[in-house]
């Protein structure tokens, strides 16, 4: 089970996507993982095939606990056994959480799991892949039957309900009869969550569990991380201008917002400035090979995710732009894969869209450095002897001690500011 963000301790499959005997290649989704903040599909990180499986449907499970045996090229099979392997006998990583954890049985044969509770009425559980494929066959998921746990709708369970025979529409009345007044249906019971708009039992038992977890990591990142702040004041209107003129160039739906000159020039003053772009493991830091920049998006429900967008550094405007709608579309869909939870190496908050001036964030750990961005608003200004209004923006970095100090942190910050005064070079 693969440790998706500091926040998490356990991992519900919801789905197997691949079973024994089939081929896999590195960057493969091979399992559906329900955590405490979305649900999340699994890479594999290894191209071979899968020998076996361990962890049943429906199994919570902590993380670093073994999966599946994947035979990678090159390697010999095992001779098949007599019995299947039981899941105590395999090694398994210790999990991050530090709450002790009864030992595993030493028998053959697996304690029998209890029942699975009753899915709450409110909460659709569907599985990201399940979402695409009845997007793509059209298939009203109001009257699909979940097989998975929880009621879980699994993509097969989606592809059976595209082949069901649809029900005749009612013969159109003859134009010269008057169509009979229709009798009255019966009573519906419709969930109020449906009726009201307003969020089931499910959604509050889901936000509550998720306010614990970004609880637990947040606190922990307090207590852990010696955090040091900075900030200055950017000057816009070079940015704001270039942005204006490229916007009138394009259609209404390929337009860039200002937050993509943001976390690109983020993304390319963490290359010029080490420090910030990497973590803190095992008592030491260690600096990314690569930018990927978390972005923090909240969700619906309340609560926050930051998933990263791979490469920042290397991508031209318009490509971060559509890799940022596709990622908070999917984020509030509740389809992320494994890499987006795991692979940012810094994060990147704005709450400007909601009239913040100023943002002092707190670095997810194991991270070492988070920037936050304001509104942008017209402030007066002075340069070359001049004073006039100009678009500023407030930057912060929350920086890790451990990693860097006040003075690095500073020429990070100065980076950004000297970027965001050529966004043609952004």
């Amino acid at each position: 089970m693969p440790a998706l963000g500091a926040d998490m301790e356990v991992g519900t499959i919801l789905e197997w996507l691949v079973k024994p005997g089939d081929a896999v290649k590195r960057g493969d989704i091979v399992a559906v993982v329900d955590t405490e903040k979305a649900t999340v599909e699994v890479e594999v990180f290894e191209s071979g095939i899968v020998q076996q499986i361990f962890v049943p449907l429906g199994e919570k499970v902590p993380i670093g606990t073994v999966l599946a045996l994947i035979r990678t090229d090159g390697e010999i099979a095992a001779p098949p056994a007599a019995k299947p392997e039981p899941v105590a006998a395999l090694p398994k990583i210790a999990p991050v959480s530090t709450t002790p954890r009864p030992a595993a049985p030493t028998t053959v044969q697996r304690a029998p799991r209890p029942a699975m509770p009753p899915t709450v009425p409110g909460r659709l559980r569907i599985s990201p892949l399940a979402m695409r494929r009845a997007v793509e066959l059209k298939v009203d998921l109001s009257i699909v039957k979940g097989t998975g746990p929880h009621g879980a709708i699994s993509r097969a369970d989606v592809e059976k309900a595209s082949k069901a025979p649809k029900a005749a529409p009612p013969p159109a009345p003859s134009p010269v009869e008057k169509a009979p007044e229709p009798a009255a249906a019966p009573a519906v019971e419709v969930p109020s969550a449906v009726r009201e708009r307003k969020p089931a039992v499910a959604s509050e038992e889901r936000r509550a569990a998720m306010r614990k977890v970004i609880a637990a990591a947040m606190a922990r990142s307090k207590r852990e991380i010696p955090h040091y702040y900075l900030g200055t004041r950017i000057d816009m209107s070079r940015a704001m201008a270039w942005l204006q003129a490229q916007n009138l160039k394009r259609p209404v739906t390929e337009r860039l917002l200002y937050s993509v000159l943001l976390v690109k020039a983020t993304a390319l003053a963490a290359r010029e400035i080490p420090e910030m772009n990497g973590f803190w493991v095992d008592g030491a830091f260690k600096p990314a090979d690569a930018v990927h920049v978390g972005v923090a998006i909240s969700l619906r429900q309340g609560g926050l995710i930051a998933p990263a967008i791979h490469d920042i550094d290397r991508k031209r405007p318009d490509e971060i732009m559509v890799n940022l709608r596709d990622l908070v579309k999917r984020v509030r869909a509740g389809m992320l894969r494994s890499s987006e939870i795991a692979d940012a190496t810094i994060t990147v908050t704005s709450l400007g869209e909601e009239g913040v001036e100023t943002v002092f964030g707190i670095i997810y750990p194991p991270q070492v450095a988070l920037v936050g961005f304001g509104k942008i608003t017209e402030e007066v200004w002075a340069a070359d002897g001049m004073i006039g209004a100009k678009p500023t923006v407030v930057a912060t970095l929350a920086a890790d001690h451990r990693a860097s100090d006040g003075h690095r942190g500073g020429l990070f910050l100065a980076a950004i500011q000297r970027l965001l005064q050529e966004p043609e070079k952004l």
